[in-house]
């Protein structure tokens, strides 16, 4: 009987240990709305009343897929290490030491990523009239962050936090 209840309650902590695991990355990347379908990688064509003209949207569609294509190795480098932390936590006596540098160097491609994208949303930007601009601004509640939300897309904001606090419906600059 002891026996059973000894394996019991080792598969019951490896499972919540595989739960924290998890739950840490459970905002992480996914084909949520975060740069394909908002404002949060430079597509402003669901803000209301900004009338991109059809120049301005084939450029910062090729704007785009161009800061996808670039920023796609640092992405793949953030999948293998969020798998690689996943597999830290997983392990029998979990190494605090290895799991936390692991983090670290989540935090710096996290970083890089986020350096990319204000570089590109400032280019972004730059398309846009100044009447744009001022639409786009004043279509922003305060507080919320730049984009529509979580998630990276076909390629947006890194980690699915976009600047200024998240996981607004538009986003102030």
């Amino acid at each position: 009987m002891k026996k059973t209840t000894k394996w019991t309650m080792t598969a019951m902590v490896l499972l919540f240990a595989a739960a924290i695991a998890t739950s840490a990355f459970g905002f992480g990347w996914g084909r949520g709305p975060g740069f394909g379908s908002g404002a949060c990688g430079g597509d402003f064509a669901r803000v209301p009343g900004l009338e991109l003209t059809v120049e301005q949207k084939a450029q910062l569609d090729a704007m785009r897929d161009a800061q996808f294509n670039k920023i796609a190795p640092l992405r793949e480098q953030m999948f293998t290490k969020r798998d690689a932390v996943r597999k830290l936590w997983l392990e029998p006596n979990p190494d605090q030491a290895k799991i936390q540098a692991a983090q670290q160097e989540m935090r710096t491609l996290r970083d890089q990523l986020q350096d990319e994208m204000t570089v590109f949303r400032l280019e972004a930007l730059k398309v846009l009239t100044p009447e744009q601009r001022e639409k786009l601004q004043s279509a922003a509640p305060a507080g919320r962050g730049f984009g529509r939300g979580r998630g990276m897309g076909p390629g947006g904001c890194a980690g699915g936090n976009c600047p200024g606090g998240g996981p607004g419906p538009r986003g102030n600059l």
